[in-house]
């Protein structure tokens, strides 16, 4: 039974949700931030001393730095972050507004980022901790129609990569988590729509629309499988900088990482074409 401190944001639905339930059987202290305060109760009855809930807004970083800093003293060092919370955008780039853009990437991008920030210098102290941001297939593979979204996980990805690099030297551990399509409400209730206003993308986006909200509480990932998952991640000497979660996950990605390979060949002549000649 592991003494582990876990800090989980976004534990009151989903895979957050998932996640602490699944750690908290498994032993570990776990921190799951909610963002109303009659939302605490329900966490903090699922192992009484074991888990603790925090009221959080991600989008105001002081009280980030204040809720991480009470935690250190009160509940003890923070062995893990799970960077879980965040929200799915659906829509059309030409039809979505610049404000649901800095909202995506507010929660997705920044906050995450903050909450990092927070216990990087505890972490960096102890010269020990791991890092888990919970990106999406999504992250790694663009698909039409969500594209802010795609956007926010393929930033993360980004700094997840780089980051595990600069904190390497320090024993810190970086994870990008990569989950395809669970049963979750993200596509449900969860996520924010933009409202269609141009016909023309009427024949490439209103398919996908459709089979998005048939298959919400149908899709194929079970939430409970995945938090065991991340206690093999957490509990790995060696864990990955990228792992994918689902088979689905597994073969998308890895079709458009094909796809990729495959243009830079076909465009290679071009591509090193550009060096000043020797």
């Amino acid at each position: 039974m592991s003494q582990k401190t876990v800090f989980i944001t976004g534990v009151s639905s989903g895979l957050g949700r998932a996640f602490a339930i699944q750690l908290l059987n498994a032993g570990y202290r776990v921190v799951g931030t909610v963002r109303r305060a009659e939302l605490v109760p329900e966490l903090e009855a699922q192992k009484p001393r074991a888990a603790f809930a925090r009221v959080l807004d991600l989008n105001n970083q002081d009280a980030i730095q204040q809720v991480v800093e009470d935690v250190e003293k009160t509940v003890g060092p923070i062995d893990v972050l799970i960077n879980n919370a965040g929200y799915g955008h659906e829509g059309i780039l030409e039809e979505s507004s610049m404000g649901e853009l800095r909202d995506q990437f507010e929660v997705n991008v920044f906050g995450a980022v903050a909450m990092i920030k927070a216990v990087l210098p505890f972490m960096r102290k102890r010269r020990k901790g791991h890092i888990i941001n919970v990106t999406s297939m999504g992250g790694l593979m663009a698909m039409p129609g969500i594209t802010y979204y795609c956007g926010s996980k393929f930033a993360l990805e980004g700094i997840s990569s780089s980051l595990g690099k600069e904190l390497k030297s320090f024993g810190i551990f970086v994870t990008a988590l990569e989950p395809g399509q669970f049963r979750t409400d993200w596509a449900g209730r969860s996520m924010v729509r933009s409202p269609r206003s141009i016909p023309d993308y009427d024949n490439v986006f209103e398919p996908i629309r459709a089979a998005r909200i048939a298959k919400s509480g149908n899709q194929p990932g079970d939430p409970a499988k995945a938090g065991r998952a991340v206690i093999t991640l957490i509990e790995s000497p060696a864990p990955p900088a990228h792992l994918l979660l689902g088979p689905d996950a597994f073969e998308f990605v890895n079709k458009d990482l094909d796809a990729l390979r495959s243009e830079f060949a076909q465009w290679e002549t071009v591509t090193r074409s550009t060096n000043f000649d020797q």
